[in-house]
């Protein structure tokens, strides 16, 4: 599987390479679309500080390698990497990061768009944002 769960922070463009490089099929490609979402410093028009990122392990790994099979059934895909980052995160850290190859651009780019927006809207992760007033569990997502 070519999901990622981590604790640290991370280079995306260095783990897309890097991933390139040790798949042989990804080498075939045509196309390579790609996310990378970092955290913001604000919310709800207040600034935040940062943000603690919960997940449960088993689920959440579970959850994106179901994702990941999905969208290999669903578009002609080479090779997939989703990472995401948990625990605590700093403005401009990257939080999410996806790459899609696939022999042509609309499959790398409709499956890479299709797993960031059903990612953000159904993975299970809890955000809870240090914010100058205090804490806050962010209940739902922004929108786009």
């Amino acid at each position: 599987m070519a999901t990622r769960i981590l604790d640290q922070t991370f280079d995306p463009w260095h783990a897309f390479a890097q991933h390139q490089q040790s798949h042989a099929e990804a080498n075939k490609f045509g196309a390579t679309a790609t996310f990378v979402g970092t955290m913001r410093d604000f919310n709800d028009e207040d600034t935040v500080q940062s943000m603690l990122l919960e997940h449960y392990p088993e689920m959440t790994a579970r959850y994106l390698e179901q994702l990941e099979q999905d969208a290999r059934q669903r578009w002609d895909l080479l090779a997939c990497l989703i990472i995401h980052r948990v625990g605590d995160i700093h403005p401009n850290d990257p939080i999410v990061a996806i790459a899609c190859w696939s022999a042509h651009r609309r499959a790398a780019l409709d499956a890479c768009a299709w797993l960031i927006e059903t990612l953000k809207h159904q993975a299970p992760f809890w955000k809870k944002e240090m914010r100058q007033q205090g804490a806050y569990w962010v209940e739902k997502n922004t929108e786009g």
